[in-house]
């Protein structure tokens, strides 16, 4: 099982967390979608997400007018044994990102809180 675990690849790819009120939405890539997303929602829960202005609405319009869905997934390359996709990730934010602003969404500023 431990050989197993070891070769084991988390989904990457990119999220969303929109808000059904305000039509605004948190764009994120992520080499482990599963995990980022569980953060992320708990994060929330507990008002220490970094995204300050998400934050800030996820405490006044509740959790229940957000919501949280995966927007692609991007495939492992089978030919080569690659091990940093953080430039595919970030082409494919940015391209998530402008196709969601053409279509009329709003992104939550990136500012995010000092740590």
């Amino acid at each position: 099982m431990k050989a197993q675990y070891k070769v084991m690849k988390p989904d990457m790819g990119v999220f969303m967390i929109s808000s059904r009120v305000t039509k605004k939405c948190h764009i994120q890539a992520t080499k482990d979608l599963k995990g980022v997303i569980n953060g992320s929602r708990a994060k929330l829960q507990a008002g220490v997400h970094p995204n300050l202005e998400l934050r800030q609405e996820w405490k006044e319009l509740g959790s229940e007018n957000f919501t949280i869905e995966i927007l692609e997934h991007l495939d492992y390359q089978e030919d080569k044994e690659q091990a940093d996709y953080s430039d595919e990730l970030a082409i494919l934010q940015m391209e998530w990102e402008e196709k969601l602003l053409k279509d009329g969404w709003q992104l939550y500023k990136k500012r995010i809180r000092a740590e």
